[in-house]
């Protein structure tokens, strides 16, 4: 039986320690918007063919010209997305006129341009905080009905936890947080909350039963019982969703990466930290 119950301080400074840093470096750094939530410019360029990595990298140099932390993204089987903060509207057509020489395209203008104002892109943000809250909220009226208020609350605070990890992540390697990073959230909090579910069940399951001596063998067998289950379900998606990252495209790699984050520390957070602050809670009431 795994004594998970018995090192809960480690567990709760282990993800205490990477939360405050990577709290500390929003702080100092902030997060590396990108142009979804902070505004700027979209050209989309139809390709003759289908652009290979070295076409891409190619685009990128001469986008870089016009604005240094520029994305370029594959679209499609022939088309390539430029993203960009500084490009502007006078820029478009010299830009758009280098990648047409350099690769002899028979489009005289892009595919398409947008340009997303920062109003917009602070709707975008309001939005996500909202569906975001919205969706833990449900979650924690869903479990305090289904079995009782402590277990949804220790949920939540999971659930917050799993978020605060992965925006930790960003921080670190400063990636671009666009739209795709909160589908990508969102569809943690549903994984997470849903494995979160699968122990309480069988704490309640067992608890009924009488299986154990105390409080602490209940949640510790709990634990144990489904640890295999937990084992199996993130090994199968992570194969899946590492895999999309290694040969996805740049669109499909922003919504894998906050996924493969999301997904290991949901896990994580299942077994260490939701089940043990029920115990924690429950003990103190206990008392």
């Amino acid at each position: 039986m795994l004594k998970v119950v018995e090192r809960t301080k480690i567990w709760f400074t282990i993800s205490l320690s990477i939360i405050i840093v990577g709290m500390l470096m929003w702080a100092f750094k902030g997060l590396n918007l990108g142009i979804d939530f902070k505004g700027g410019t979209v050209v989309t360029v139809k390709m003759d063919k289908e652009p290979d990595n070295g076409v891409l990298e190619e685009i990128r140099k001469i986008s870089a010209k016009y604005d240094s932390s520029s994305q370029v993204q594959k679209v499609g089987t022939d088309e390539v997305t430029i993203r960009g903060n500084a490009i502007t509207d006078e820029q478009i057509p010299q830009l758009y006129k280098e990648i047409k020489d350099k690769f002899n395209l028979k489009q005289e203008k892009p595919r398409y341009t947008d340009r997303i104002g920062p109003s917009i892109g602070k709707e975008l943000r309001r939005n996500a905080i909202y569906s975001s809250l919205v969706a833990v909220v449900l979650m924690l009226i869903y479990i305090s009905l289904r079995f009782e208020f402590r277990f949804g609350v220790a949920a939540v605070i999971a659930l917050i936890h799993d978020v605060l990890i992965t925006i930790a992540v960003y921080v670190f390697l400063q990636i671009p947080v666009n739209s795709s990073f909160v589908a990508a959230i969102l569809t943690v909090l549903g994984y997470s909350i849903n494995d979160t579910i699968v122990v309480f069940d069988r704490i309640r399951e067992n608890s009924k039963k009488g299986t154990f001596n105390n409080r602490r063998e209940l949640v510790n067998g709990s634990i144990s019982q489904t640890l295999t289950r937990s084992i199996n379900t993130v090994l199968t998606t992570l194969f899946t969703i590492t895999a999309l990252y290694i040969f996805g495209v740049s669109s499909i790699k922003e919504f894998a990466l906050p996924l493969i984050v999301g997904i290991l520390s949901g896990t994580y957070s299942s077994i260490f930290i939701a089940s043990p602050i029920w115990y924690v809670w429950t003990e103190k009431k206990m008392a």
